[in-house]
């Protein structure tokens, strides 16, 4: 319905200024095509807007109307003409460029300014009565010079505008050069600058107009010549005054008189000016002002249905009003406008379909076929002088029709005209771009719901594929939410489709559901449902579908025929997880473990809920291991429709629940594994000719379980029967092969702790209590790691032999023990050794062979006995390393070349007594060992716990550059002293030594002494004073005297010492009382470091010396 429905391509485009470009050869002439080609092509944004047209220069524009000195008598015939925004966008330049090859140096100048002035004369002949601005471009080949430099050019520039009675401002010269494309852009904005002039003039002129008017009737003119002015300034891109203009016409059409005569015309025009404001309001980034005036432009309109009989027009006119707006809504957005869920252009698409929909309810209600209307009374429909008028009456403004008997049969006209039109084709269109919108803005069941209106016009349409695989897509959600009414409505009318293209899948699938309890069709209809089913099953075509139109039904019948007559076997496979069958099954086993030696009992319980019973032909259940298929499978032989429901067959009575059980024996392969079902699949008709294979995925189950369900689903179902209610029947579809029960005994011997470093024994004791022999036996141990601890634990194991190479750690062993007997007891011994201080988790694993009967049957079963210890680990020795100096003090820093003592104290912390085989003291580079053999003090020492054993090291550091050392290491070889086992070796515990610093001094100072004198004997004593540096040293010594002791020698003495040499004081001594008697002090003083060196001396001196008494003579 394009007069009522369908606005003009030049309302929806964006109106720019015409320019008419003349004297362009663009076929034949390559300068030309390039000029016309910089003019046409490539314009963006950046460039003014103008569209330009290349016509000849003789060509015939529209003529202009007189124009009228007075209005008063003048009675308008319509509001806006139908060809007038075409004449203006398309046909009425606003500026004509005549293009002239003429160059300022050209011989022939007069006569080609001759032929240029016949041409703009013949130009304005054709454009009589308009306001045209006509413009000469002068193609050169020569670059132009500067102006005022070229004498030539301006005097025949002169002269030529003067014959051609041009404005200097109307002549343009345009070069030919590199820089073409430059002076087309400056061309351009000269053209457009006079494009401007003339609509501001053209509306000036339509506004001159207005003093002319009265109200009286000259109510439709104000609407015109408000748009036109409006149209006017659009073009000049003035959008602010064209949407004023545009407001003010919409406002004289809402105080137009509107009758039913003339109300179409005047809702089409208000139509097209409501577009006009809302997209200028989008444009101006005002959104709000758009809506609020679509608003009340619908609010206005939506009851002025007019004429009854075309009731339909109103609901095509509000259809489009709705569509158009939401084009202009999506495209703002689209230019960077935000829209909100509950405001986008889906609600207003929605409303356009739905007075669509309305539409096509109201053909069908008031259109009827009439074959005695006039075929000629619509002839001019699609070329009416106005917009919105009817062909049999244009140009009359009266209330009522001139001739009511042709108004009678234009309208049952136009009724046979909406007959003819394909409603669905404008329907589906716009429910999918409502679709869209409504997926974009994230509303699901909105868009659901249109889906299922694009379904039913997609049938209405007789689409009826794209109507089943629309309405396929909807139905999961309709069913997850439980909208039953809406879900069934659904089915319904897939179902019909399903049967008109003889889709036997679908068909055979949407039965299933609608046989189901959650269907809300009649018994009758799920009794009829049912018996098209079992046709299908048996290979016969189904009775038609109620509600579909005959000529579908009975192509549809051809199908099904074919498919009938077809010989190959029919499978159609349908996943049960998708949809609500009236059939429903679960699966579950009587416990989640099972040994190896026990029987696997798996239930299947099915029930139906159709209006009679029904007999399937085969259930089988899946397993992800299938050797076990072979032992669930029932098949029931009889009619599909027969049988009395006893026995183990699938007859089944509706509501009421039939159970099955298998029982099978594991395999020995899957002990320690998961059995799990992998579907369970129910044939429906005979495998031969045609079936349904309905699979359930797992143990089956509901599809959509009650809310209590996952409240019953923590407890275990068991024991259950036929009796038992379907929701208390809990599906499980894994059940674990747990190794059958060990009756092997182990003992496992040993003393904690372990610690670490050493050969650690465990002996194992294996007894065989089982009832028969054992074979193929196997010890396995290993050290789990603690998922506690972040780092890995070092540790290894050795079997039989206590043995460890120090690179490659060993976790796990296995030693292969045979067949034991009954009764029969084997040992053996492991050895673990735990590098570090942690938990240890030991894992003792025997597995073995052994025949059980299982059913009547040898089964042989693997079985495993498992023993887990978990063993901490203790450090055996507490080490503490001191340093003292040769007077026994201790000390924190050692001085270089000068001897210090080094004492380990080993503290054991063993719960239990350690043999002790020797000591190493390895040093580093920066320190030596004075003693000549270095023996262990430790050697074969048995300490018990917390006792203590120490050793002495006479060590020198000689002058190093590094201020720290690091000493060396300390270690020791023991292992447990009351060990039963000889051959467990000794292990090293080895400690690091500590860091110390070393300070260089310049001197060391010695005493040569005996060990002891008598009272009132000489003892002989020297002080030997070594330079260590590289200067000769100036030193000072000064002898204290003792009341004790008196002494022969310096009392004062100045001496020099080379470098790195030595110098000797010798002293005798006289005792005078017995005991530890004190020696004189030995002051000595560097005179290059003075009050700085005696202080150290008197460190490396004794202070005193044991005197024995005199012996009696």
């Amino acid at each position: 319905m394009s007069w009522v429905s369908e606005h003009p391509a030049e309302l929806l485009s964006r109106p720019t200024g015409l320019i008419v470009l003349t004297g362009l050869d663009v076929t034949y002439n390559a300068i030309h095509k390039s000029i016309w080609d910089s003019f046409a092509n490539n314009r963006r944004s950046e460039r003014v807007p103008l569209h330009f047209n290349v016509l000849n220069g003789d060509h015939e524009y529209p003529k202009s109307k007189p124009k009228k000195s007075s209005y008063e008598w003048y009675i308008p015939k319509g509001i806006l003409k139908t060809n007038w925004m075409k004449k203006h966008v398309d046909q009425v330049p606003a500026v004509v460029v005549m293009f002239f090859d003429l160059d300022w140096d050209e011989n022939m100048w007069k006569e080609h300014q001759m032929e240029c002035a016949t041409r703009l004369q013949i130009a304005r002949d054709s454009l009589v009565g308009r306001n045209t601005r006509i413009c000469v471009v002068l193609i050169q080949k020569n670059t132009p010079l500067p102006p005022g430099e070229d004498v030539v050019a301006a005097e025949r520039a002169a002269s030529f505008c003067s014959a051609c009675e041009l404005s200097s401002k109307s002549l343009f010269v345009l070069p030919h050069t590199d820089h073409l494309y430059g002076y087309t852009i400056r061309l351009e904005n000269a053209f457009y600058e006079q494009a401007q002039s003339y609509y501001h003039t053209e509306a000036r002129r339509v506004k001159a107009h207005k003093e002319f008017l009265n109200k009286t009737t000259h109510q439709l003119l104000f609407v015109r010549h408000q748009f036109k002015i409006a149209f006017y300034n659009e073009i000049k891109q003035d959008t602010h005054t064209a949407l004023k203009h545009y407001k003010q016409a919409y406002g004289h059409v809402l105080e137009l008189r509107m009758n039913n005569t003339h109300l179409m015309e005047v809702k089409i025009v208000a139509g097209f000016i409501n577009y006009k404001i809302c997209r200028m309001c989008f444009q101006h980034n005002a959104p709000l002002d758009a809506i609020s005036q679509f608003r009340k432009h619908i609010d206005f309109f939506k009851k002025l249905e007019g004429t009854a009989e075309l009731a339909f027009e109103h609901s095509a006119w509000m259809s489009k009003q709705f569509a158009v707006f939401g084009d202009l809504f999506d495209e703002a957005i689209k230019l960077g406008l935000t829209a909100i869920q509950t405001q986008h252009p889906g609600f207003y698409y929605q409303q356009a379909a739905n007075h669509s929909i309305s539409r096509n309810k109201l053909c069908r209600g008031l259109c009827h076929a009439h074959t005695d209307v006039k075929s000629d009374i619509l002839d001019g429909l699609n070329k009416l002088d106005f917009y919105g008028q009817r062909p049999w009456r244009q140009g009359y403004q009266s209330i009522d029709p001139p001739d009511a008997q042709r108004e009678k049969d234009g309208i049952l006209a136009l009724q046979n005209l909406e007959l003819n039109e394909d409603h669905s084709k404008m329907i589906i269109p716009l429910l999918s771009n409502a679709v869209s919108q409504f997926k974009k803005y994230k509303s699901p069941r909105l868009k659901r719901s249109l889906m299922v209106l694009m379904g039913e016009e997609y049938y209405h349409a007789k689409e009826y594929n794209k109507a089943l695989t629309l309405l396929t897509r909807v139905t999961w959600d309709y069913r997850q939410e439980r909208w039953w009414p809406l879900l069934t409505s659904i089915l319904i009318t897939s179902l019909r489709c399903a049967y008109l293209i003889g889709s036997v899948n679908e068909y055979i699938s949407i039965c299933l559901e609608l046989m189901g309890k959650h269907t809300n069709c009649s018994s009758d209809e799920k009794t009829r449902i049912q018996m098209n089913l079992i046709r299908v099953m048996s290979n016969n075509p189904p009775e038609p579908e109620p509600g579909c139109d005959t000529d579908c039904v009975e192509k549809a019948k051809l199908v099904w025929k074919s498919d009938q007559s077809t010989q190959l076997s029919q499978v159609f496979a349908i996943d049960m997880q998708n949809i609500i069958p009236f059939v429903e099954c679960k699966a579950t086993f009587t416990s989640s473990k099972f040994t190896a030696d026990s029987l696997i009992v798996l239930q299947v319980f099915l029930r139906v809920h159709c209006e009679f019973p029904i007999r399937f032909s085969k259930l089988n259940i899946s397993f992800d291991n299938e050797e076990y298929d072979q032992n669930c499978v029932i098949s029931d032989d009889e009619d599909i429709s027969t049988g009395d429901g006893q026995g183990e067959d699938l007859y089944l009575i509706p509501y009421k629940v039939k159970m099955h059980q298998f029982t099978f024996v594991p395999s020995p392969d899957d002990v320690g594994k998961d059995i799990k079902i992998k579907s369970i699949k129910v044939i429906l008709g005979s495998e031969v000719n045609r079936c349904a294979v309905l699979q359930w995925d797992g143990a089956g189950g509901d599809v959509l379980p009650p809310p209590s369900y996952i409240e019953k689903a923590t407890s275990w179902s068991k024991d259950c029967h036929e009796n038992t209610p379907w929701d208390q029947i809990i599906p499980c579809d894994t059940l674990n092969i747990i190794p059958r029960t060990s009756q092997l005994q182990v003992n496992l011997m040993h003393q904690c702790p372990i610690l670490v470093n050493e050969f650690y024994p465990i002996k194992i004791d294996i007894v065989n209590t089982e009832k028969s022999n054992i074979r193929n036996t196997k010890l396995i141990v290993s050290i789990d790691d603690d998922p506690s601890e972040s780092s890995e634990i070092k540790a290894h194991i050795s079997l039989k032999k206590a043995e460890y190479d120090g690179k490659t750690e060993q976790k796990d062993v296995t030693c292969s023990l045979g067949e034991i007997s009954t009764d029969v007891q084997l040992s053996e011994i492991v050895y673990v050794k735990c590098m570090q201080k942690a938990t240890c988790n030991l894992h003792i694993k025997i597995t073995y062979d052994m025949d059980v009967q299982v059913r009547g049957d040898r089964v042989t079963c693997i079985c495993s006995k498992d023993e887990f210890l978990k063993l901490e680990t203790a450090e055996p020795f507490n080490m503490i390393f001191r340093l003292f100096s040769l007077m026994y003090e201790q000390i924190e820093t050692i001085h270089a070349d000068e001897p210090f003592l080094l004492m380990p104290e080993v503290q054991c912390c063993a719960a239990y007594p350690v043999d002790v085989a020797t000591s190493h003291l390895v040093l580093s580079p920066f320190v030596r060992i004075e003693d000549e053999v270095i023996e262990s003090q430790l050697t074969g020492l048995s300490l018990e716990m917390d006792e203590t054993a120490e050793e002495c090291y006479y060590l020198t550091a000689p002058p190093s550059i590094t201020p720290n050392i690091q000493l060396g290491t300390y270690s020791i070889d023991w292992r447990r002293k009351e060990s039963t086992l000889e051959d467990i070796p000794y292990v090293t515990t080895t400690v690091s030594l500590p860091t110390v610093n070393i300070e260089h001094i310049p001197l060391y100072v010695d005493l040569d002494l005996p060990a002891h004198g008598q009272v009132r004997d000489v003892l002989e004593a020297t002080y030997i004073v070594y330079n260590r540096t590289m200067c000769v040293q100036e030193m000072q010594v000064i002898m204290d005297s003792s009341e004790t002791m008196m002494f022969a020698g310096h009392k004062q003495v100045h001496f020099r010492v080379l470098p790195n040499s030595k110098h000797k004081l010798r002293y005798n001594f006289i005792p005078l009382t017995p005991g530890n008697v004190p020696l004189p002090k030995l002051n000595l003083e560097m005179l290059r470091y003075p009050g700085t060196m005696n202080a150290l001396v008197q460190k490396m001196l004794p202070t005193h010396v044991f005197v024995l008494p005199q012996s009696k003579p």
